[in-house]
């Protein structure tokens, strides 16, 4: 999706061979910035200190008598401007516009609309705003309006039974769209995209016109996947059709009133976390050369779709065992019950922290070529959003100090997800079951902290 995500370059030549017969982290000075950077920075101290953060957190909180209350209060109200299926037709009209585009504009990706919003703002940004305003998907959605729409003139107001099957189809989606993103060997092709975004919104419109439109938030991966990290935002609204009600809290407050998590919702977040993480570390050094590839000659995401495809699937189960089976060692060495359910909702900060991170530079990349592409969509020197020309710009990926700030907030991203995971799990479970049963899975938490910085901080080849 980025360009620079092609290439890596180290400062000193001399530790590249010593990088690539290495395989992992330095102990002291891993590099700690995405591809293209020619820094390093101490991320051992960082990671360690993270690690120590968190175990903290989780002894404290276990000990503990009384944890922070974390409750919602009312800040405002104000009326509905745009009805839910207005704001949905909007979206779908948009939707089909820039799919056009993607058939019939440029082949480039950063020079064709579909693909940077597609993969900068739907993917990025709007998961990202919503983090922090609650869930912005629900009204932008293309499918609720037409849906609603098709379904008062057939006439049609049943269902086929597809709300029994809960968020597997989801499951299936994200599953889908996972394996296109990291696996396939175009994502980024506007017309392949065009095609993959057609196919997908047929499949799930017919669906939910024969389900009703209420299914798209258990059978549509998007829809859940934001909907989940919208839980965590410290501001969001409620709406009961007529008037919204804006709420406050603190982080993950939404998350403590959530029904528990069923066998087809732990399989979507526990799906979504591997997923982020493998897309990670397909390109680190250790994983390249695991399969068989020289890190500083990449054959090609053709040559590695089988490891890959392998490599996804094989993350999604070693992320499922080890979160079951510390819920599992921490039920056995304390005897007191903790239902999978409702510890699982404390991974939803976990996804939004790593989610934040693992796309910032994205965002601060791709994000410049989204946005001159929205100001001149046709190259032809308009200013649809009032911007004067401007050149895309690199430099900052070469300030130490640039460099440095956008590291912090990503340490930040990742300790905080933890740090909130773990509160957010004690508060989840019976008072009786805090102390001992949840030893291990803070020690996974521990890891997994420890894990995500590495592959932010870890030099790519791919």
């Amino acid at each position: 999706m980025v360009a620079g995500r092609d290439h890596y370059r180290l400062r000193q030549g001399g530790r590249i061979a010593g990088v690539g017969l290495g395989l992992g982290p330095a102990p002291a000075l891993a590099c700690a910035l995405p591809p293209s950077i020619v820094m390093t920075l101490p991320t051992g101290r960082y990671m360690l200190g993270a690690a120590l953060a968190v175990a903290l957190t989780g002894v404290l909180a276990a000990v503990a008598r009384r944890l922070p209350e974390m409750r919602a209060i009312t800040v405002g109200h104000r009326p509905v401007l745009v009805p839910e299926c207005v704001a949905s037709g909007i979206g779908f009209l948009l939707a089909l516009v820039l799919v056009a585009v993607g058939v019939l504009g440029p082949r480039d990706p950063m020079h064709n609309l579909l693909t940077l919003v597609f993969w900068t703002v739907v993917w990025v940004a709007l998961p990202l705003a919503s983090m922090v305003c609650g869930n912005l998907w629900r009204g932008l959605n293309p499918w609720t309006g037409p849906v609603r729409a098709v379904r008062l003139l057939i006439g049609w107001q049943g269902h086929i039974g597809l709300a029994r099957l809960g968020e597997l189809p989801a499951v299936l989606g994200l599953m889908a769209f996972s394996w296109f993103q990291i696996v396939s060997l175009s994502p980024d092709d506007p017309l392949v995209l065009a095609m993959a975004i057609s196919a997908y919104w047929l499949v799930i419109f017919v669906l939910a016109v024969a389900e009703g439109e209420e299914w798209l938030d258990k059978g549509e991966f998007l829809t859940v996947y934001v909907g989940y990290l919208s839980r965590i935002a410290p501001v969001w609204a409620e709406s009961d059709g007529a008037r919204l009600r804006i709420m406050a809290g603190w982080p993950g407050t939404q998350v403590l009133g959530m029904a528990p998590l069923g066998a087809s919702q732990v399989a979507f977040v526990t799906l979504a976390l591997a997923a982020l993480t493998f897309d990670g570390l397909r390109e680190t050094f250790w994983w390249l050369a695991l399969i068989g590839e020289n890190p500083l000659e990449f054959s090609g995401r053709s040559a590695v779709m089988v490891e890959n495809t392998m490599g996804l699937a094989a993350a999604w189960g070693l992320t499922v065992i080890s979160i079951l089976g510390a819920l599992a060692l921490g039920r056995r060495i304390s005897g007191a019950s903790m239902p999978t359910g409702p510890v699982m909702l404390s991974f939803l900060a976990i996804a939004a922290g790593y989610h934040g991170a693992h796309y910032l530079l994205t965002l601060l990349t791709a994000g410049q070529y989204t946005l001159a592409a929205l100001n001149d969509p046709l190259f032809q020197g308009d200013a649809l959003l009032g911007l004067p020309p401007f050149y895309v710009s690199m430099g900052f990926l070469t300030d130490r100090g640039m460099m440095t700030a956008i590291w912090n907030v990503q340490f930040v991203a990742i300790l905080g997800a933890h740090v909130l995971a773990v509160v957010l799990a004690l508060q989840l479970s019976e008072q009786r079951a805090r102390g001992l049963a949840h030893l291990p899975l803070t020690v996974l938490m521990v890891g997994y902290t420890i894990l995500g910085l590495w592959l932010l901080a870890s030099p790519t080849g791919a």
